[in-house]
């Protein structure tokens, strides 16, 4: 199955391609290094050695600013890393004893060991998101939440709700939202237009994730929930294409989730896409976008996936689970 039937546009072997968005946005990065395009990362802790890069998530991220699941939270970096955003972001305190950035708090797994060494990080990593933004001929975003929690003094979207992975919880200063239909597209739709300032020639590719909600603090079922999140999204991304003519969406929910795969394509827990689905939502992908693709990816790829590494992706939803354990 191949719903692919719309390509505004195509990009060739040395275009580069930068991904952002949620846990699902990690596969088709992964994918595009595997077949030799050229994806790019700006922060490869390049002066560092080897097991520090590794140690230290580089190269899973264009730059290091983890996993990004709102529109809201992108808009953000992008205001941040160009100098429009003045809200710092915070550093908080694990249980044991390191620190983690308020807006990144998986990305860096052994955490930092004062607040200082987090601003210190943080304002390394910031110049190297404003390259990509820049520099970047495909931006690949991938839709995943509408459920958040942020500052209720300026504002500020966090990665994860504080006091799961770090920091305390305060009812007086930290507030859940599930952003709407309207302020999820008017913060893409700003993001859009800013992006462009700064790279006239960018083009953009939009997918909602197919991993579904493991949990919400929303008054309703996770099922409810995530039926509305992937809803608002799917109008979102929708809205965004028929507005500008140089973004495209890309129907990876509707490849995974679709009743012709019978749940096939996710793990035993029902949630997590497995590699056979990866493979069947990249093929498709990489034959319609990518200007020789198809001759890189045989049919029965999926034999050849590495089934461990297609759930070795970092995912701040998880810790909700170890959080209620």
């Amino acid at each position: 199955m191949d719903p692919v039937t719309d390509v505004r546009f195509t990009i060739d072997r040395d275009a580069r391609v930068a991904t952002a968005g949620s846990c699902f946005a990690q596969h088709i990065s992964r994918r595009i290094s595997q077949s030799g395009y050229r994806y790019l990362v700006t922060e490869d802790g390049a002066d560092l050695p080897a097991e520090e890069r590794t140690a230290g998530g580089y190269g899973v991220f264009p730059a290091r600013f983890g996993n990004i699941y709102t529109t809201v939270q992108l808009l953000q970096l992008f205001d941040e890393a160009f100098g429009k955003r003045d809200a710092p972001s915070e550093a908080w305190q694990r249980p044991d004893g390191r620190y983690v950035d308020s807006l990144r708090q998986q990305v860096e797994p052994r955490g930092f060991a004062t607040p200082d060494c987090v601003t210190q990080d943080r304002a390394r990593h910031l110049p190297q998101v404003r390259r990509m933004f820049e520099q970047a001929d495909l931006f690949i975003f991938t839709l995943g939440l509408t459920e958040a929690w942020r500052s209720r003094t300026d504002g500020t979207v966090f990665s994860a709700a504080p006091g799961v992975v770090a920091g305390t919880f305060d009812p007086a200063k930290h507030e859940f939202v599930n952003f709407s239909v309207q302020e999820s597209y008017a913060a893409l739709r700003e993001f859009l237009a800013k992006l462009r300032e700064v790279n006239p020639a960018v083009k953009v590719v939009l997918t909602v994730s197919p991993v579904p909600l493991m949990a919400t603090f929303s008054d309703r079922s996770v099922l409810v929930a995530n039926s509305y999140s992937k809803s608002v999204l799917r109008v979102v991304a929708e809205m965004a294409v028929e507005e500008h003519d140089w973004v495209a969406y890309f129907p990876s929910y509707e490849i995974i989730t679709g009743s012709f795969a019978g749940g096939l394509y996710y793990e035993a827990d029902h949630r997590e896409v497995n590699a056979l689905g990866v493979a069947h939502a990249m093929r498709c992908f990489m034959r319609h976008y990518i200007a020789g693709g198809e001759d890189t990816v045989p049919v029965n790829d999926a034999l050849f996936v590495d089934h461990q590494a297609s759930q070795n992706v970092l995912c701040d939803e998880d810790v909700l689970d170890a959080a209620r354990g």
